[in-house]
């Protein structure tokens, strides 16, 4: 008897280079959607948390319910993640007095801890092996952490480290091309270097998130928080509707 070729398939999509164009858009229209949420609406963190909590639990069960790889709703759920990542980040720094020192601190031990018991549990982290429940549930709670570290180390490190805006993408990009350094010209494994990937996109989106939408005295370029969300939402749907996405093959 053949096996349905749906079993040898993951539900997430093929790690290829559009996936790392939609991720960093995805990311920073977290930072641009969050911020006017909860900045531009003028509803606080705290709401803008609970608003985007309530859609991401929607998304992912809707995510985890289906019978096989959606790109569209897949990556709805990544921008779900990255817009509660943004205000959540933002309440533990800013609202619950962490700092961003403390609050990236904090969400780095529960990443390491999500890692950690995803892997003793099912005894690996690769995105090829995300095909159960269970081995879903596990790979949107780690993004979500993931998400919301990147925007308090981002925060961190462009208000607080120094280099602004334009100095932190600069220093996320050259990190980022360290580890496809590394992909491309040693043995590491391959599933530490998407995760490293993975997290460091969010701190990008989130500085250029803040170059977009930020006051030109703080280094930014004032754009709307809303026109700026809407020009990389259209960006996204093309790269999804222009390039098919398909899903990643399970390892065996």
């Amino acid at each position: 008897m053949n096996a349905n070729p749906q079993d040898s398939l993951s539900k997430v999509p093929a790690v290829t280079l559009i996936f790392w164009i939609i991720k960093i858009a995805a990311t920073t229209l977290g930072e641009t959607g969050g911020d006017a949420v909860s900045m531009s609406m003028n509803l606080g963190y705290l709401v803008g948390t609970g608003i985007f909590a309530t859609i991401f639990a929607v998304m992912v069960t809707a995510q985890i319910s289906a019978k096989q790889f959606r790109p569209w709703l897949y990556w709805i759920t990544i921008i779900a993640t990255t817009t509660v990542g943004t205000t959540l980040a933002d309440f533990a720094d800013r609202s619950l007095g962490i700092g961003y020192a403390g609050g990236t601190s904090l969400l780095f031990t529960l990443l390491l801890g999500s890692i950690f018991i995803w892997h003793r549990a099912l005894g690996s982290v690769s995105v090829e092996t995300v095909s159960s429940a269970k081995a879903e549930m596990f790979y949107w709670v780690t993004i979500m952490f993931s998400q919301t570290l990147g925007t308090a180390l981002g925060d961190w490190t462009a208000d607080t480290a120094g280099p602004g805006y334009g100095g932190g993408a600069i220093v996320f990009s050259s990190l980022l091309a360290l580890v496809v350094a590394a992909y491309y010209w040693t043995t590491l494994s391959r599933t530490v270097l998407f995760w490293a990937a993975f997290i460091l996109t969010r701190p990008l989106g989130a500085v250029l998130g803040d170059f977009l939408d930020k006051p030109v005295n703080a280094g930014g370029l004032a754009l709307s928080r809303f026109a700026a969300s809407a020009a990389l939402l259209v960006f996204i749907a093309a790269c999804i509707f222009i390039f098919p996405q398909r899903a990643a093959r399970r390892g065996h």
